[in-house]
């Protein structure tokens, strides 16, 4: 399983060039699928989050919204790392066993 990282940005928001910046700091060291969301693509991803960006999700659950603190983002991404390691482990004993 991959890691996805999704961050809902806008243009011209500091805040979201800031959190950017981070991300992709952190993603020349760590594997992870990355996918920017412009909010100005769709009335609904506006409507939703003109208020709240960015708003950056990791594995489809909302991690960071305003801020992304580097060390926090690479926890969460250690962690995600960890669980699909040990969910792929899982799978591989169960096949072995059967």
């Amino acid at each position: 399983m991959k890691i996805k990282v999704e961050a809902y940005v806008k243009k011209g928001c500091d805040l979201c060039q800031e959190a950017l910046q981070v991300i992709q700091k952190v993603h020349g060291e760590m594997p992870f699928i990355f996918r920017e969301v412009d909010i100005a693509s769709s009335e609904d991803l506006f409507r939703r989050y003109h208020t709240s960006v960015p708003t950056i999700f990791i594995n489809a659950v909302k991690s960071f919204k305003f801020k992304v603190d580097e060390e926090e983002f690479r926890k969460k991404l250690r962690r995600e790392i960890i669980k699909a390691k040990v969910s792929r482990l899982s799978t591989n004993k169960i096949a072995l066993s059967k």
